[in-house]
């Protein structure tokens, strides 16, 4: 963990590890792209999904958000977390959107 940097990524990440997860190992995540709204949402998911991503666009009424979610089983290394969301941002950007985080729970034993 000592090669993972201070930052929002890598806190997250390290906070897979304290729970158990091994980052060395596959790890099914998802990666959320804040959506001005479900038409440009769903060109983005469009788009997200040759890029070998299961996606879904949805509205939050709570948060009155559009997100786009996309889902994939990646080795989650610090490099490979921060290459996807960059990407994702420029895949999103053209369409008003931008790669907003991630979330998984993890890769732990018996944990699912």
């Amino acid at each position: 963990m000592d090669n993972i940097p201070n930052d929002e990524t890598g806190a997250a990440l390290k906070a897979y590890v304290k729970d158990g997860s091994d980052l060395s190992k596959p790890m099914n995540m998802d990666f959320f792209i804040a959506v001005p709204n479900k038409v440009k949402g769903d060109a983005i998911a469009q788009k997200v999904t040759k890029l070998g991503f299961q996606t879904s666009v949805e509205f939050d009424d709570e948060a009155q958000e559009w997100t786009c979610y996309c889902n994939k089983t990646i080795v989650p290394s610090y490099s490979n977390v921060v290459a996807i969301e960059k990407q994702l941002d420029e895949v999103s950007k053209p369409y008003g959107g931008y790669s907003d985080g991630f979330g998984s729970f993890g890769n732990a034993e018996g944990k699912i």
